[in-house]
């Protein structure tokens, strides 16, 4: 999904709100990890991830791959904190502004 740049910060405006659900230590992107974050999309469609000091990934490379994976966008990688967003597709709770 391709977010235009009004999009893209109305979710980085909610995010603030949000606390992170998942963190990636040292085992980095493991397949649980993944599977973990994708069940996070049944319950809520804005995901915030912390990457700890101890992982060696690049953050922007974690995202990318993450959201590959999951099939869903990323929003911002800010520092260690990554933001993904996957609308819900029966009954989507966040409204995005129109391009």
């Amino acid at each position: 999904m391709k977010l235009t740049s009004k999009q893209r910060a109305y979710l980085k405006g909610l995010a603030g709100t949000v606390h992170s659900v998942y963190q990636i230590g040292k085992a980095s992107l493991s397949p649980e990890v993944t599977k973990a974050i994708e069940e996070a999309f049944h319950t809520r469609e804005l995901v915030k991830i912390t990457v700890l000091k101890n992982c060696m990934d690049d953050p922007r490379e974690i995202a990318a791959a993450l959201a590959e994976r999951t099939k869903s966008t990323v929003v911002q990688v800010i520092g260690k904190k990554i933001v993904l967003y996957k609308p819900d597709k029966e009954k989507p709770r966040i409204i995005l502004p129109l391009a």
